[in-house]
């Protein structure tokens, strides 16, 4: 199938986006496995977290579009929480059709300013942008429980940078590994009635699979979910190498880490695209 546009899958979508981060091939292969069962489309995403430990953004990038194009769903490659333009111009060249701009260490109005020059860069060539209002990091960044966005400051954003889509603070947190973050959800419909464009979920990994599900019928769009797939794969790579103590055959104890990313991309999508 040929590679679909993040804009497309998400105008096109009636509920929630499901956008899953890549760490590595078989995260990959197994997240659009799980989509494909579904028959939904799908977001795979690499960070520039990501990107550092491959070394280089070009090889996770360009496995990444391999897979997607031999898809059978609609799947959308994006860059994530990319700090450096240098990055976000190296991502359009190599064909990513969004990214995500993260200048939230930089005074407000340098933020303001860098994003709307990457913005404006990437639409002259077609790409899409998702941007944060406020600082982004892990557990004491913007989605720290006491953070909120504000509606007002949201729209002067996005007014000012021209982004396409906006991460909000609503009381999740990034690199979560426990289902019990509180999220506002009267917030979410206040920003979603108020906000123009798209409204992103960071920090989706430790939200309940409930309020996921509240998130999106108020009005969250794209839900990014990272931790909770490195820990399903994780924990099912350690339960067979536990089993196995003799296995040397790395397929074997990757494969058992791609299809629990499957199982948890299949389950989440339930919830995401529920009506």
């Amino acid at each position: 199938m040929p590679l679909a546009g993040i804009g497309d899958i998400i105008a096109s979508s009636p509920a929630g986006v499901g956008a899953f981060n890549v760490i590595q091939l078989e995260h990959a292969t197994g997240i659009v496995a799980g989509a494909e069962a579904l028959g939904v489309p799908v977001v795979l995403q690499i960070s520039e977290n990501c990107v550092r430990y491959h070394g280089a953004l070009a090889p996770i990038a360009q496995a990444s579009l391999a897979v997607a194009r031999a898809a059978a769903v609609p799947v959308a490659v994006h860059l994530d929480h990319a700090t450096r333009r240098t990055l976000v111009e190296e991502a359009v060249e190599l064909g990513l059709g969004s990214v995500m701009f993260d200048a939230s260490a930089l005074p407000d109005e340098e933020n303001v300013r860098a994003t709307a020059e990457v913005a404006a860069y990437c639409h002259a060539r077609g790409v899409w942008v998702e941007a944060e209002l406020g600082e982004v990091g892990g557990k004491d960044g913007v989605h720290a429980p006491g953070a909120r966005t504000k509606p007002h400051e949201a729209v002067d954003y996005v007014a000012r940078t021209g982004v396409d889509a906006l991460a909000v603070a609503v009381g999740s947190s990034h690199a979560m590994t426990t289902k019990d973050a509180v999220l506002d959800l009267g917030l979410i419909a206040e920003l979603h009635a108020a906000v123009p464009v798209p409204l992103v979920l960071h920090g989706s990994s430790g939200v309940p699979d409930e309020t996921l599900g509240a998130a999106v019928r108020q009005g969250m769009k794209k839900i990014n979910i990272a931790t909770h797939l490195n820990k399903a794969f994780t924990g099912a790579v350690r339960d067979y190498l536990a089993g196995d103590e003799k296995v040397v055959d790395s397929r074997k104890y990757l494969r058992a880490g791609r299809d629990a990313v499957t199982r948890e991309v299949e389950h989440l999508l339930r919830i995401l695209t529920a009506p």
